[in-house]
This record gives structure tokens, C-alpha cells and sequence, in this order.
């Protein structure tokens, strides 16, 4: 018994060790993901205009969302598909390659001949109406990734979403605007994924070669969709409530306030990236102790993983509000109107951070109920965006606070849903989840307040807050978490170790 249970401690040190190794690999992706992203947004801001910029994201928006469908929850549901089928893995990766391929397929007929969904407010230019054939791209790079992750190969999805596809954006965005301001930044965006594809099969193919002897089968392609559909669900709603304030947003607002409002998303989404950051190998962790009923484990792995996001994403949000302003700017001048809307987003993204890393582990233990709160969570964020740009418009309010308004929508609607979903995880667990903390909080507001100091500098030394406040405020947070906040357990994010090994850990 005291063997059995010694083991049962080494493997869960094991789980956190490769949890904090994945998370390590894909915030050095965040990172460059960072250095990447800030190049296009200001190139697509400072050339192509916030009307271009808005028309562009309304189609990627309609793209990624088909993509998102294509998937079919592959991208969790792969792991523990591999996991228990008992086929070579080359077969069952293939099977789900095939279902997704077939589903892409579908999805990007129905764009080309509806192609109005991808451009509601404008016509037709030049290729758009094929741009939906880079929906096979998108979602087979997806699952693509999801088998290098089952693997724990993370570095795969750091080299294609965080190097090669950001990189990629930014530079064709540039050559293209040259050959046409018009279609540029489609054109960038279509080479992007297909370069990201690219990137995400070489390793596929390393790991698990050619599926030799495999053959499609409908009847198994059939029901791997059956299975994974609630996971497909949860999946797309997840990814629609990122999305849904963008979609209502074109139906009330000009397509510059669109674009505007689609910078402040991608600057937002950066800390988003932290967070996903450790989807890739949680999954596969959470998987092996459903499946060998350690319940315990799977609630500290759940805790562990969900104070890291948390205490991450804090940081990142506080020292990129304080100066929303400024960041705005950097994009040009008309974009400075979306702080409001930065500001939001990024408290969204915080408050989300729970219900996110529950749903690492309902997705497997409560799929049909996680799915009915994840549909309740878009639902209310649908009325509150609804209703909160109405009232906007009814008061006819500057263009920063109906920009705001879907932002609000969006950290109140996650909330809840964070509240919900970590509420039933821990009564199917049958333990309390710690994910916040009072540390955390207090570091949070004295960084704010260090931050909300350079804010009151004139506004010709505006950019004193973005080269000395903001990474003073990310630095005084650091130390601050590191001192105050962050426990034993917790540092071993910041240490290397080896899995199996029962000694200490090493400073990395």
C-alpha cells in the first residue's frame, strides 16, 4: 500500500512538473507571439486604415469560426481518443485528420456560395470568394498540433502559432500593401496559415508517420463525430463568446469602429495566449487520472494550473490598461478611442481564467452539463452586448463607449460563467478549487497603482508610460508575486525537473 501510494505521489509530481514544462515552453511562444503580433497591428493600422483593418477582421472572424466547427473538438478530444483506442496512433490520428478534413470541406462550400457572411457591409473583391478554402489549413493545423501535444511536443505549437505565423502576417501584410491596400492584408493572412500548416505537419509526420494500412471507415469516422460532438459544442461556444462582441459589434457600428474594436481584441488576446499556454498538455494530464479515478489529483492540477493563468494574466492586463491610452496610439491615432474597450476586454480575459481551466476537466467528467452552461454563458452575453449597445446608440454616446459596450458585456458574461463552471467541477470533485487568492489581489492593485501614476504625466511625455511605466508596473507585479503571493508550490513553474526523478528540485 505505502508502494502503491508513493508511486501515486511520484506520477502526480510528474503531472505538475510537465504541466509547468509545457507552460514554460508556450510562454516563451507568448513572448514571441508578442514581438510578432505588435508589427502587423501596427502596420495594418498605420497603412491599411481602421475601415480596411475592420472589413478584414469581419471576414477572419466568419473563417475561424467554420474552423473552429471543422475541428470537431479534436483539439481536447483528440488526446483522449488516442489515449484509449487500442489502433496504432497513426490510424486514430488519421481518422481524426479525415473527419476533420470532411467537415472543413463542408464548411468552406457553404462560404463560397454564401460569401456575404464573410462581408456583410461590402461587396466582393478580386478572390474573396475563395478565401474559404483556407478553413482545410486552419483546422487541420489544429488537430495537427493537438497530436504533437499528446506527445508533449508544446515546442511544435510554439514554432507554427507563435514564429511562423505571426511572422508571416506581419511581413506579407507589408510586401502586399504594395502590390494592393485593398486586399493586402487577406492575402497576408492566407499565407500566414498556410505557412503555420506547414509548420504543424512536419513534426505530425515525425511523431507519427505515414498511416500505413489505414483506411477510412464510415462507420468509425461516424462515431468519433457522435463522441466528440458535446466537446465540438463547448468548443465553439467558447471560442463564439471571444468572437460574438466583434459579429454584434458590425451590425451596429461602422466598420472603423470594427477595426478599432479588433486591435483592442488582439492586444487583449495576448494574455489570452498565457492561458492557452497550458491546454495542450493539460489535457492529456487530466485525461490519465480520470482514467485512473485520482479525483484529488486532477482538483491540484485544476488549483495549480488555474493560480498560474491567473496570476499571469493579472500582470500582463494591469500593465497593459494603466497605459490603454498609449497602447492605442501605437496603432495611429484614430485607434486611441478603443482604450475603453482594451480595458474591458483585458478584465475579461481575467475574470475567464477560472472557467477555462475548469473546463479542462468537465469537458471529460460533465460534458453535456458544461456545454448547457457554456451555451447560458453566450446567451447572456448576446442580451448584454444587445442591449448595451442599444442604450449607447439611444443615447448617442462618443464612438470610445459604444466600442466599450461589448467589452462590458463580455467580463460580465465570464464572469459568471467562471463562477458556474468552477462551482460544479468542485462538487464533482468534492473539494474546494483555490484559484484566487487575497495575495494575488493585493499584488494586482498596488502594480495598478504604480502603473496609474505615469498615466497623470502630460500628454507630450505619453510615452514615458509605455518605455519606463509599463514594464515597471509588470516588474514591481513580478516581485510582488514572487514575495508574497507564491507559494513553494507554486514556484515550480520557475524550476526544471526531471519526471521520475524523486529529489528536489533545481533552480533553473
Amino acid at each position: 500500500m505505502t508502494i502503491a501510494r508513493g508511486e501515486a505521489e511520484q506520477a502526480e509530481r510528474d503531472d505538475i512538473s510537465a504541466l509547468a514544462r509545457g507552460g514554460r515552453a508556450n510562454v516563451l511562444g507568448f513572448v514571441l507571439r508578442l514581438a510578432a503580433r505588435i508589427p502587423f497591428l501596427f502596420i495594418a493600422g498605420r497603412l491599411y486604415g481602421a475601415a480596411t483593418l475592420g472589413r478584414f477582421a469581419y471576414a477572419v472572424l466568419v473563417i475561424e469560426f467554420a474552423a473552429q466547427l471543422a475541428t470537431m473538438g479534436l483539439k481536447r478530444g483528440l488526446a483522449e481518443q488516442l489515449a484509449k483506442d487500442s489502433r496504432p496512433q497513426a490510424h486514430v490520428v488519421a481518422d481524426a485528420m479525415w473527419l476533420c478534413i470532411l467537415v472543413s470541406a463542408v464548411a468552406a462550400g457553404l462560404l463560397i456560395v454564401f460569401p456575404e457572411a464573410m462581408f456583410p457591409n461590402s461587396g466582393l473583391n478580386g478572390l474573396d470568394r475563395l478565401l474559404p478554402l483556407i478553413v482545410i489549413a486552419i483546422a487541420t493545423t489544429e488537430v495537427a498540433l493537438a497530436a504533437c501535444a499528446y506527445q508533449y511536443n508544446i515546442a511544435a505549437t510554439v514554432r507554427a502559432r507563435a514564429i511562423v505565423e505571426p511572422w508571416t502576417i506581419s511581413i506579407a501584410a507589408l510586401a502586399l500593401y504594395f502590390y494592393s491596400p485593398r486586399d493586402g492584408l487577406i492575402l497576408a493572412y492566407v499565407a500566414s496559415m498556410a505557412a503555420a500548416m506547414l509548420a504543424a505537419f512536419w513534426p505530425l509526420m515525425r511523431h507519427y508517420g505515414l498511416p500505413r494500412g489505414w483506411r477510412p471507415h464510415p462507420g468509425r469516422i461516424w462515431h468519433l463525430a457522435m463522441r466528440n460532438l458535446p466537446l465540438a459544442g463547448a468548443d465553439a461556444i467558447e471560442w463564439g463568446t471571444r468572437r460574438l462582441d466583434l459579429a454584434i459589434l458590425g451590425l451596429f457600428a461602422s466598420p472603423a469602429i470594427v477595426g478599432i474594436y479588433y486591435v483592442a481584441q488582439q492586444v487583449a488576446s495576448l494574455p489570452q495566449k498565457l492561458k492557452t499556454s497550458f491546454e495542450p498538455i493539460l489535457g492529456p494530464v487530466i485525461t490519465r487520472n480520470i482514467a485512473l479515478g485520482n479525483h484529488e489529483a486532477i482538483g491540484r492540477q485544476v488549483s495549480q494550473v488555474g493560480f498560474w493563468i491567473v496570476a499571469a494574466q493579472l500582470g500582463v492586463a494591469v500593465a497593459l490598461a494603466m497605459p490603454g491610452e498609449a497602447v492605442m496610439g501605437l496603432v495611429g491615432p484614430t485607434f486611441v478611442i478603443g482604450a475603453a474597450a482594451l480595458g474591458g476586454l483585458l478584465a475579461a480575459e481575467v475574470l475567464a481564467s477560472p472557467a477555462v481551466v475548469s473546463e479542462a476537466a468537465l469537458v471529460y467528467l460533465a460534458r453535456l452539463r458544461n456545454l448547457y452552461l457554456s451555451l447560458a454563458t453566450v446567451g447572456l452575453q448576446a442580451m448584454l452586448t444587445v442591449g448595451l449597445l442599444i442604450v449607447a446608440r439611444r443615447y448617442e454616446l462618443a464612438d470610445g463607449y459604444v466600442a466599450a459596450m461589448p467589452a462590458l458585456a463580455l467580463a460580465i458574461a465570464l464572469g459568471c460563467g467562471a463562477i458556474a463552471k468552477s462551482r460544479l467541477l468542485s462538487g464533482l470533485l468534492g473539494m474546494r478549487l483555490p484559484i484566487w487568492r487575497s495575495s494575488l489581489v493585493l499584488c494586482g492593485v498596488v502594480a495598478g497603482l504604480v502603473g496609474f501614476g505615469f498615466t497623470l504625466l502630460p500628454r507630450r511625455l505619453e510615452w514615458i508610460e509605455l518605455v519606463i511605466g509599463l514594464p515597471l508596473t509588470l516588474a514591481v507585479y513580478c516581485v510582488l508575486m514572487w514575495k508574497v503571493a507564491f507559494g513553494e508550490a507554486d514556484r515550480t513553474l520557475f524550476r526544471k525537473q526531471k519526471l521520475g526523478a524523486s529529489g528536489s528540485d533545481t533552480p533553473a
